[in-house]
């Protein structure tokens, strides 16, 4: 049982600003709590196919998650996948024009892969409601500092 979350913001920002920090993967740990890094294994422009590793502290433990890049469409939409023994997470970023300037949709679904995760699905859809809102309150404060 996958638990997901979606979360819409209008930003002061074009499309392609408001793009260009979601690409910038280095730079996630800004505007996402948990996330302490999140890089390349190979470095030069993203592209789909690229693996990643995603490093994060949580609820006072630090851990660590591969994944991939698995779409990528240049100042509209970025889907990443990360895995770890626990959970498979699916992060997708939509990018389009708003009368503001832009509006990004950030949709994240986590997967359990086992059964504790499974049990704790309620507990998980509550953090990640509040995770998501703030991750995009972030990165939409981010973005109109950088325009102003």
């Amino acid at each position: 049982m996958s638990v997901s979350c979606v979360h819409a913001v209008e930003v002061n920002v074009r499309p392609e600003t408001a793009f260009a920090l979601v690409d910038d993967l280095p730079r996630t740990k800004e505007w996402l709590p948990p996330c302490t890094a999140l890089e390349k294994v190979v470095p030069g422009p993203n592209s789909v196919g690229d693996r990643l590793v995603y490093t994060f502290r949580q609820g006072g433990s630090a851990g660590a998650m591969d994944g991939e890049i698995l779409a990528r469409t240049p100042n509209e939409h970025l889907q990443c996948v990360y895995r770890d023994a626990q959970f498979d997470v699916l992060v997708d970023f939509r990018v389009e024009s708003a009368p503001a300037g832009s509006k990004l949709t950030h949709t994240i679904t986590i997967t359990p892969k086992r059964l504790m995760g499974k049990l704790l699905s309620p507990l998980i859809r509550m953090g990640l409601k509040s995770q998501t809102r703030q991750a995009m309150t972030n990165l939409k404060s981010l973005l109109e500092q950088s325009a102003g």
